[in-house]
């Protein structure tokens, strides 16, 4: 089952049942978070993946908490997926065991900006934005061990596209990690995301340059493009599925112990298939 559940994920069964959920599948729903508890919650499951399992250095704040946490949480919306059928672990509470956050551009530019534009310079994306519908940044995706599952990420993509469609969402972007945050490691990945899926200029985000790392550490020629497209995670293979594209530099996050991109997905360019599959007429939001 790999890397057991812990109880800080679990959330009173009476809060959730007074709140709606966009979605439900068998014992799994997704939800946005209208509570504290269940923010806490999500930031428990963050914490036990990013720092736990995959070796992050958290800050001493967050060792003492056991969440994942930052001045952020608090103006984004936290897409959750919550599983009610985990009686035999817990009590028959239910636990959140997917997790993504979620901000908007107006609520960005009324507080302090986007989370990436710490790595990246945004200006042009930004500025493109003015023509269509408003940004969107996805971060903080982690699924559970034992639910890194179809069910589970169609939820947390069903969650998603219902929200585009509430919000008026013109592209979505976010930053996509390569564990381990020795760029060599990562050349041919990051040499094929920059032949063969680089942004526009008009959408293209660039590392800041104190931090810049190119990607093409490879000539396109010299590339086993079916190779590096297997090694990639799949998160990253998941968004370049809808019609993602990748910003110009890499980043190395030492405290995540990866090297991040930039991914950047126009709503429109999120193929009919999805649409379909995700977008229901009796969802409901």
């Amino acid at each position: 089952m790999g890397l057991a559940i812990g109880r800080a994920t679990a959330i009173a069964p009476d809060l959730l049942a007074a709140a709606p959920f966009i979605h439900r599948v068998g014992q799994l729903d997704v939800r946005l978070a209208v509570s504290p508890a269940e923010i806490a919650a999500a930031q428990a499951l963050r914490y036990q993946i990013f720092y736990e399992e995959m070796g992050a250095e958290p800050t001493a704040a967050m060792a003492r908490a056991r969440r994942d946490i930052d001045d952020y949480d608090a103006i984004c919306d936290h897409l959750l997926v919550v599983d009610h059928g985990l009686a035999n672990v817990s009590g028959a509470r239910p636990h959140v065991v997917g997790t993504y956050r979620l901000l908007r551009q107006d609520v960005a530019a009324a507080h302090r900006g986007f989370y990436s534009a710490g790595e990246y310079d945004l200006s042009r994306l930004i500025a493109h934005s003015a023509s269509g519908g408003q940004l969107l940044e996805l971060g903080r995706s982690c699924v559970a061990p034992a639910w890194r599952n179809n069910a589970t990420i169609s939820l947390l993509w069903r969650g998603i596209a219902a929200y585009l469609q509430t919000h008026n969402i013109g592209h979505m972007f976010g930053c996509a990690s390569l564990h381990g945050a020795d760029p060599v490691l990562h050349t041919a990945e990051l040499s094929y995301l920059y032949h063969h899926h680089l942004a526009p200029a008009e959408l293209r985000a660039t590392a800041l340059p104190a931090h810049h790392v190119p990607m093409d550490r490879l000539p396109a020629a010299s590339i086993d493009s079916r190779a590096a497209a297997r090694a990639l995670p799949p998160l990253i293979k998941g968004y370049l599925r809808v019609g993602a594209m990748v910003g110009d530099g890499g980043f190395i996050d030492h405290q995540f112990n990866t090297v991040d991109v930039f991914v950047i997905m126009p709503v429109d360019r999120i193929t009919s298939r999805y649409a379909t599959r995700f977008v229901g007429a009796n969802d409901s939001v």
